[in-house]
């Protein structure tokens, strides 16, 4: 038997699809080079929040608003694409947010060398 949450395992599958459904079937020039890093679904499972990051150009002005719009716009269509692929008799809304946490992690790897750098000299 499973032990993982039910929310918990069709977020895994819900993310895995989003990523393909975006890469393959989005012709939208503002979502091009977005990565799905996860999804996290409400307990009722009617909301799920998906996490993106960009492959190239988010330090560019506006381009992470510009994609996230792209993702808004298309959203009923993967929406209704995944509920085809993962057999979901209810798919949730789906509600997409930059992923921030790596900028997080790469910015306190940039401080960790710096402090490496400085007690080496």
């Amino acid at each position: 038997m499973n032990e993982r949450p039910r929310a918990e395992r069709v977020a895994t599958e819900l993310a895995e699809e989003l990523a393909g459904l975006i890469r393959g079937s989005l012709a939208d020039p503002r979502v091009e080079g977005v990565i799905v890093t996860r999804a996290v679904m409400s307990p009722d499972l009617r909301n799920a929040r998906v996490y993106f990051r960009l492959a190239v150009g988010a330090d560019e002005p506006g381009r992470v608003d510009a994609a996230s719009r792209g993702l808004e716009r298309a959203s009923a269509r993967l929406k209704k694409q995944a509920a085809k692929r993962l057999g979901l008799r209810w798919v949730p809304e789906l509600h997409f947010h930059y992923d921030e946490g790596q900028d997080a992690r790469d910015r306190i790897d940039e401080l960790l060398e710096e402090v490496r750098r400085d007690r080496g000299e």
